[in-house]
Parts: structure tokens; sequence; C-alpha cells
């Protein structure tokens, strides 16, 4: 999603497998409050929309949201364990030809290149 995520920079639009450890990080909003947050990631089914239903959204959070980020990018949270794909090798399967890097590693490097 577009967002100031300092994590997430060159990664909008981007479609991405994720972990799920857990059925916990449900997103809810007092009423009227929605509006307010600033969403940066969220949950996509099959079809490639977003999902409110299982197992495409495991915990059932109001349009798929499942990150969020301050205004100016520098504080997150998130509900996915980016930190478990990282590396193409720890997905249960991946083709032959791709290197090792895995898509969530862009974060990382975000982060990194921010700090210098």
């Amino acid at each position: 999603m577009p967002s100031p995520s300092i994590l997430l920079q060159g990664m909008e639009g981007s479609k991405l497998p994720l972990v799920v450890a857990h059925g916990e990080g449900r997103v809810q909003f007092a009423e009227g409050q929605a509006m307010r947050a600033k969403p940066m990631l969220r949950f996509l089914g099959g079809d490639g929309l977003p999902t409110e239903t299982y197992p495409y959204n495991p915990n059932g959070s109001m349009g798929g949201l499942t990150g969020f980020t301050s205004d100016d990018g520098r504080f997150n949270i998130m509900m996915p364990h980016p930190e478990r794909l990282f590396r193409n090798t720890q997905f249960s399967y991946y083709p032959d030809h791709v290197d090792e890097d895995g898509a969530w590693l862009r974060m990382f490097q975000n982060a990194r290149k921010w700090l210098k």
C-alpha cells in the first residue's frame, strides 16, 4: 500500500508471501477511528484483493489491514513475520532459478539504508 513507512520504501504494490505464527493481531477500531490510522500492509486473498476471511487473513482483521505506520514513517507495527521469509531458502518451496534473497529482505535493507 502507499505509505510513508521507512521500512517499505519502494515496495508499494508488492504481493509478498508471509508466515503466520498465530491468529493474534486482529485489528479493531473504535467507532470513527479507522480513518485516522495510516495502513501500510493488508492481507490479500487468492484473487489479489484485500480479504477478511481465513486462511488468507488468519485473524479476520477489518479490511485485511495488518500493518500501520506513523505520519513520518519512522514507527511501524505489523502482525506478519517478515523476518521468517527474508531468504528464499526459508520457504517451503522455491524454484531452482531464484537467488537466495527473499522478497522481504528489501524491508531490512531499507532499515539499514535509513540508519546510514
